[in-house]
């Protein structure tokens, strides 16, 4: 006589292929939340970065035009002292 196996037992292993497929959604979830957020966090580093380098290139532009002013200044206190 055959042994078939019993409908308990099909749909225990339907239950477990049911919780394999639940198990490895949560994972991909969970890995693809985990890139998200160290995409988000490198993007507000460079974020950060590029502030600080621009707040550098303003205040060096302010530094220079500065500098210019004064060479002008002085150029025409000479010119002037001169005729």
């Amino acid at each position: 006589m055959a042994f078939t196996p019993s409908k308990d037992y099909k749909r225990r292993e339907r239950e477990q292929k049911k919780a394999d497929k639940r198990r490895v959604r949560e994972e991909e979830k969970a890995e693809k939340m985990a890139a998200e957020k160290v995409a988000a966090e490198l993007a507000a580093e460079e974020a950060a970065e590029k502030a600080t380098a621009d707040e550098k290139a303003r205040i060096e532009a302010e530094f220079e035009a500065e500098f210019a002013a004064e060479l002008k200044a002085e150029s025409e206190a000479k010119k002037k002292d001169g005729d």
